[in-house]
């Protein structure tokens, strides 16, 4: 069985569809013995579902920005 520690450390892969079925056995095992982490799996769900429903508001000079670092990643690996 996983530990609380290591089902954290999953928990985004979970519930993105991202693991093994061998391991999505794992946590759900975890899952029916652990109320602590089903609260925190809970809580996962409901903070994806509101950061859906957000809007994502414009960022400024978030082009410029990405100009910038791309031209600095450039000039320090030549």
């Amino acid at each position: 069985m996983l530990t609380c520690k290591e089902q954290v450390a999953r928990s985004s892969d979970y519930l993105d569809g991202q693991l093994t079925f061998r391991e999505r056995l794992l946590m759900r095992h975890h899952l029916m013995f652990c109320p602590r982490c089903r609260r925190f799996i809970r809580q996962m769900r409901l903070l994806q579902a509101t950061l859906r429903i957000m809007p994502e508001p414009p960022v400024p000079g978030v082009d410029e920005l990405a100009e910038r670092l791309a031209t600095e990643r450039f000039r320090a690996s030549s």
